[in-house]
């Protein structure tokens, strides 16, 4: 992966643990059910970038080159990114 998109998944994950600590800290305070849902979705939106841009990369670099490898090889990555994508839809 290059540097500039791992450094970007990295941000997200870091964001996103952030405010699942941020959370935790809710949710030991009762805060109000609304707000700690309102704040759980923000980070599913987070996970999903940080997931897509992880495809991306997988999508450009890895099944690009497996396809330079062969067909099987090719066709083995295309497998792999079918499987992630059925379950990110469900």
């Amino acid at each position: 992966m290059e540097s500039k998109d791992k450094n970007q998944v990295m941000n997200l994950l870091k964001t996103s643990k952030g405010q699942i600590e941020g959370i935790i800290k809710m949710l030991e305070d009762d805060r109000y059910c609304v707000d700690i849902s309102k704040q759980i979705l923000s980070v599913q939106g987070l996970l999903k970038k940080a997931n897509l841009k992880i495809i991306d990369q997988h999508i450009k670099h890895c099944v690009r080159q497996a396809f330079t490898e062969g067909e099987v090889a090719g066709n083995q990555k295309v497998d792999e990114i079918i499987y992630l994508i059925d379950k990110y839809v469900k």
